[in-house]
């Protein structure tokens, strides 16, 4: 994995693309009329999207387009539907295409040094964007533009420390954790931070009675939580790792008779409006933000990478923490 550091901030608009189909949903974007790099050339990028599986990654895709859009980059996008393989395609549809730089945001962890060393072997640098990679050789991409998992998972642990506290709860609290996408790094790193944090501090008081994957989707949170509540009806607190699964778990909640935010706390990840709108109202007690902007981010990256300039090994996104009583001044500044 990634020795991660440097912390930059993103902020981004709307966007827009045409399309091309292929075995993963391809299209190349509009560019503007800017040169997009040195000598009048258009830079192309090439950039392969996990897939639509919440509003996070809606706001991240939005943020890649409209982001290339106005750099003047051409941008040929690819959605991977959350299958590897389509994005290994995709990659290697770019590299037949000799595309100026690669970007993508990985499904999984594992499985990507035979494209990434037939993207080296072509001299296209490859950028990660939002998650990592493990790789037998990390110089077969250039960055990681993307956030900390593992510290969001601490940032949980501790913010469910304050919830538990204002609730006035006291005692053992028994945990259901909502996984991400089996396999993905911030379904691994978030679950490891959580129980760092559990493990050095909660040892005595806290449990994880049940978790399982919901996939980042609303349906698999609502699928999961209510089979949850069947299992462990007496469960004291929620962590899901996206605000996605944590919507469709108080879908679940509160058919099973229960109050999402009063009988079951409910602490999740992301920050996307939606999130805001249920801490708003109650039914989620806290939510550690995930920055999905990340659009004007990698194409600095992407410029200074084919200009040849060296960049950081890790470029985070600069993030925060919101309690329920944070909820409605923080809503309305939530452009996702």
């Amino acid at each position: 994995m990634l020795n991660r550091r440097n912390f930059l901030t993103a902020a981004v608009g709307v966007a827009a693309a045409g399309g091309l189909a292929a075995c993963a949903k391809e299209d190349e974007g509009s560019s503007s009329s800017s040169d997009g790099g040195s000598g009048g050339k258009k830079l192309t990028l090439g950039f392969s999207q996990v897939g639509s599986e919440s509003g996070w990654r809606t706001a991240n895709t939005d943020s890649v387009k409209a982001s290339a859009k106005e750099a003047g980059y051409t941008l040929k996008f690819s959605d991977a539907q959350q299958k590897q393989e389509n994005q290994i395609s995709a990659i290697r549809s770019f590299i037949a295409q000799k595309v100026d730089v690669i970007a993508f945001s990985p499904v999984v962890v594992t499985g990507w040094d035979a494209v990434l060393k037939e993207a080296k072997a072509k001299k296209i640098p490859v950028v990660l964007t939002d998650r990592s990679v493990e790789t037998s050789d990390e110089s077969l991409y250039v960055t990681l533009v993307g956030s900390d998992f593992t510290d969001e998972g601490r940032r949980a642990a501790k913010i469910l420390e304050k919830v538990l506290e204002k609730a006035g709860r006291k005692g053992n609290v028994k945990i259901a954790q909502l996984e991400g996408t089996t396999g993905a790094a911030p379904a691994i790193e978030r679950a490891k931070g959580f129980k760092e944090v559990m493990d050095a501090d909660h040892k005595d008081d806290w449990k994880i009675v049940v978790s399982q994957t919901g996939d980042f989707t609303r349906a698999g949170g609502k699928q999961v939580m209510a089979a949850f509540l069947q299992s462990n009806p007496d469960i004291d607190v929620l962590f899901a790792h996206n605000d996605d699964m944590g919507i469709g778990a108080i879908q679940a909640i509160e058919a099973a008779g229960k109050k999402p935010g009063k009988d079951i706390l409910i602490v999740t990840v992301d920050g996307v409006k939606d999130g805001f709108v249920a801490m708003s109202e109650g039914k989620i007690n806290a939510i550690v933000e995930c920055n999905p902007l990340l659009g004007p981010q990698l194409m600095e990256v992407v410029q200074k990478v084919k200009d040849g300039e060296t960049v950081d090994r890790w470029i985070k996104t600069k993030e925060g923490d919101f309690m329920q009583d944070q909820a409605k001044d923080a809503l309305p500044t939530r452009k996702y």
